[in-house]
């Protein structure tokens, strides 16, 4: 049987530009080579992250016509409801307008300092939000999940050796265990549900309340209906079930498996958590119907996350990143191995390995794909999960050095994908003439999103050649 293709016809197209090499090159300068400080119109491909770009269906806008802005009690939070109810089990929910909100009340009801939060891995924003209470973001995903060149089905698991020492060497010290799913920071890779299950049993076995970092729940999905033995035969919304039924609750950034622009929300069986956290819901988003959200974005998460579980869209949204991640493999372009659910993470270590880790070899790669072909990716290395030794206070590296091509949903065609394995191709060429990068301003939280950069001087007076003006017509 042959490929099939995309499981949607585009009715609605937006232009995008390939600037001039000069006008790239402007704006890195002036961003401070900072991908987060360059303009959306300067970028050609973005796949700068899958987090609320994501095309909507015409479902989804039919819904926000339907949109009731009324400030208490509107329609389309009663829609959410029944969605959350339907495809994940839980009974009681909180509205927020992104995930991070859903943390932020989580973790400052229950984290106080010197406790500990264990984790597969723990994403930025996730870390930042237990760190900013005094609390310590512990990451236990297994062994093979650090190896990005290891052969694993399931390299999200939570590694249970160390997750039951944590729970016997540290009794009272873990207020509540988070699983993510899948595990961005890892390389977007899946965690089977036996690891879930086992997880959950282990919480329980301890008194420790479970959660769920639900971003990406119906691709992890997806993942254990096709590696999972005995999963095979039963559909991708009956494992989201049983997912969550071994949860105590939940936090999602419905600007990924959402299928959303905007929105979010947090999920709990405790009616007595969710009740206090709603008072605090009140102060700093809004009424608990709305959660800082419209009424039509509301009803398109609602839409969304029935949406997201059409297993004809799953096969081709985790086909496409396969292929892509396939045939940077050809190229010799070393990736997070097998590949993930959202993105192609690439091992800037391993192709740039004589860039040193404090020299952050994966921004120089990131700067690389923009300045050569307008693609624009994230770091994800010493400069997001870098940390100071608080005795020393030198800086550690992070274990690993990756940048993620985050796929959005719905939004980009195989071409695109194409145009940007010839751009890392043509950068692999002349690996060796890329230069690290000294950070010359840290803020104290999530830096990445607002350091500044310069480049280091040049090794050798060899300048790095362009792509060829006829292969970017080709494209």
């Amino acid at each position: 049987m042959r490929t099939l293709p995309e499981p949607w016809r585009v009715k609605v197209v937006e232009k995008i530009c390939l600037l001039p090499r000069e006008e790239r090159e402007r704006l890195l300068v002036e961003g401070g080579f900072n991908l987060f400080k360059v303009p959306s119109e300067g970028v050609f491909i973005d796949l700068f992250t899958d987090s609320g770009t994501s095309a909507m269906s015409d479902w989804q806008w039919a819904g926000l016509m339907q949109g009731d802005e009324a400030y208490a009690g509107a329609r389309n939070f009663f829609h959410l409801q029944d969605s959350i109810r339907d495809v994940f089990g839980f009974p009681h929910f909180l509205p927020v307008h992104q995930g991070r909100v859903a943390e932020n009340l989580l973790f400052s009801a229950l984290v106080k300092p010197g406790l500990i939060v264990p984790s597969n891995n723990h994403f930025d924003t996730t870390r930042a939000n237990i760190e900013v209470n005094g609390g310590l973001a512990l990451d236990l995903v297994i062994a093979e999940g650090k190896d990005p060149a290891a052969d694993h089905p399931f390299k999200g698991n939570m590694d249970l050796v160390r997750l039951r020492q944590l729970f016997v060497e540290s009794p009272g010290s873990v207020p509540l265990c988070m699983l993510t799913l899948t595990n961005n920071s890892g390389g977007g890779q899946p965690v089977s549900l036996a690891n879930v299950k086992a997880t959950a049993e282990m919480c329980r076995e301890f008194g420790i309340p479970f959660y769920i970092d639900a971003c990406r729940f119906a691709e992890n999905a997806w993942f254990i209906k096709q590696r999972e033995a005995g999963q095979q035969d039963r559909s991708v919304a009956e494992i989201v079930r049983e997912v969550f039924s071994y949860a105590d609750g939940c936090t999602m950034s419905a600007k990924k498996d959402g299928l959303a622009n905007i929105g979010g929300f947090l999920a709990s069986r405790n009616r007595d958590l969710l009740e206090d956290l709603k008072q605090r819901l009140i102060v700093i988003e809004g009424f608990p119907t709305y959660g800082g959200l419209a009424g039509r974005d509301l009803e398109a998460v609602a839409r969304g996350l029935r949406e997201v579980l059409d297993e004809n869209y799953l096969q081709f949204r985790i086909g496409q990143v396969a292929s892509f991640g396939a045939k940077l493999t050809a190229l010799g372009i070393p990736i997070m191995r097998p590949t993930g659910g959202h993105a192609v993470y690439i091992d800037a270590k391993a192709l740039l390995p004589h860039i040193a880790p404090l020299q952050y070899p994966a921004q120089a790669l990131s700067v690389a794909l923009y300045r050569e072909g307008g693609v624009r990716g994230v770091e994800i290395g010493t400069v997001m999960f870098g940390h100071t030794d608080p005795e020393t206070g030198a800086e550690i590296a992070a274990p690993m050095e990756l940048i993620r091509l985050a796929i959005p949903r719905r939004v980009f065609t195989n071409s695109h994908l194409d145009y940007v394995a010839d751009v890392l191709e043509h950068i692999r060429d002349h690996r060796d003439e890329l230069r690290g990068f000294r950070m010359t301003f840290k803020p104290k939280v999530l830096r990445h999103f607002t350091c500044d950069f310069e480049e280091l001087p040049r090794r050798t007076a060899v300048a790095v050649p362009t792509l060829r003006e006829e292969v970017l017509a080709h494209f």
